[in-house]
Formats: structure tokens, sequence, C-alpha cells
């Protein structure tokens, strides 16, 4: 009878690691309440939950609206490593990962290191309804 070989430290942590990323990924930015969202499809959000001067992550997108009535979205994910962005801020959306930090009007750099702007995603406004995708 032979002995089944033991994984390496290695394998392990590196399992686990994979792990503890797939499961945060999976979570890092559900869908709030009144979205709704269909994985990669488009997402609905009530125009009210996007504050002028501001925004929010909603689904696998950010949604702003830099001034009253304009109403702009990017997709969620970092240009830096292709990871989600944390918060919606009054000046910014930031990815507080490594400190980018980008336009709320237009997804532009503000603070590197990220180079490359946020991908834009289309808004279409129904009633009080904004439709990203």
């Amino acid at each position: 009878m032979s002995a089944q070989p033991f994984p390496s430290r290695r394998t392990v942590l590196n399992s686990a690691g994979l792990a503890a990323v797939t499961i945060c990924l999976a979570g890092c930015a559900p869908a709030a309440a009144g979205t709704t969202s269909s994985g990669s499809g488009p997402t609905t959000v009530k125009a009210a939950e996007i504050p002028v001067g501001g925004g929010r992550i909603v689904g696998q997108f950010v949604v702003t609206q830099p001034k009253a009535g304009t109403y702009e979205a990017f997709g969620y994910l970092c240009t830096h490593q292709n990871l989600p962005v944390q918060r919606v801020t009054d000046a910014a959306i930031v990815c507080g990962r490594h400190g980018s930090s980008f336009s709320l009007a237009d997804g532009s750099v503000l603070t590197g290191p990220a180079e490359k702007a946020l991908t834009r995603a289309t808004v279409t406004a129904d009633g009080d309804t904004l439709t990203i995708s």
C-alpha cells in the first residue's frame, strides 16, 4: 500500500488565495435594493437613488449624476488592475486598493496609478428609472 502524497504548503496557500479572491469578487458589488441586474446584462436603478454631484455602484456599473439631471455610467472595474472600485464620493469614483480616482463626469483618471479612463456604459432614462448597459 503506497502512501498518498500531501499537497505542498504552496499549493494549499495558492488554492486558498484563489478561493478567497473568487468569493470576494462574487460578493463585492451586490445589487442594492431598488436595482435589478441579470449578471452582465442591463441594470436598472431609480434616478432618485443617484445623488447630484455623486453617484453609486449599481451591479457591475458606477452611475453618477455630475450635475442635476445629467446621468453618466461606467464599468465598475478600475483600469489599473481590473478590480472593482470601492466607492463614489462627491468628488470622484475611488478605487481604494492603490489610490486611483476617476471623474464623475467622464470617467477620466484624476489620480493614478491607473492610466486609462473607466469604460463608458450607456444610460437610458424612462420616467424615473435609469437603465444601464
